[in-house]
């Protein structure tokens, strides 16, 4: 825990550090930290194609198969980047998930993970009409961004407390 006070209000702020200093030396040796920063932006990229995909289908009703191939990609890579994200805490925190820093956001995973998981297993058991698979797609998607939210803040409050520790 780290305390600093405002020249203005003079009340002191005090704020949790995301890593000690043993996690911190651990991030940034292992391997898994360089696995993540690439599959993260990876992942954002096959999202942001997958989502002009559904979008074109809801819109014109054009590319059903395209769209749907796009969203198993995502669901891939999630499930790809989800693994490799519990290997990475493993690694920095001694445990697969829910480490005292990112316990919400693994959370919060768990849903979109649920949700792109029930929108493979509709498509593959022919549960629901197309629309209605994309629309579901959708909330995936809503709350992939969410959680991708999430571990961005996380990031930037992991770079101003090293800022703030230089």
């Amino acid at each position: 825990m780290t305390t600093a006070s405002t020249n203005a209000s003079r009340i002191p702020l005090t704020r949790n550090r995301l890593y000690t200093d043993e996690e911190r030396a651990r991030r940034d040796s292992t391997k898994w930290t360089l696995v993540q920063g690439l599959l993260a932006p990876f992942q954002f990229v096959v999202f942001l194609i997958s989502l002009v995909l559904v979008l074109r289908y809801l819109w014109t009703g054009a590319g059903y198969e395209l769209a749907s191939l796009s969203i198993v990609i995502k669901t891939g890579v999630l499930l790809v980047i989800m693994v490799t994200g519990a290997i990475w805490e493993k690694v920095v925190f001694g445990q697969y998930l829910f480490a005292h820093a990112f316990f919400w956001e693994d959370v919060f995973s768990f849903a979109v993970i649920a949700l792109h998981l029930l929108y493979v297993f509709a498509l593959s058991g022919g549960w629901y009409e197309p629309t209605q698979l994309m629309y579901i797609a959708l909330a995936a998607y809503a709350t992939y961004v969410i959680n991708a939210g999430q571990f961005v803040w996380k990031l930037r409050l992991a770079r101003l407390d090293a800022e703030g520790r230089a």
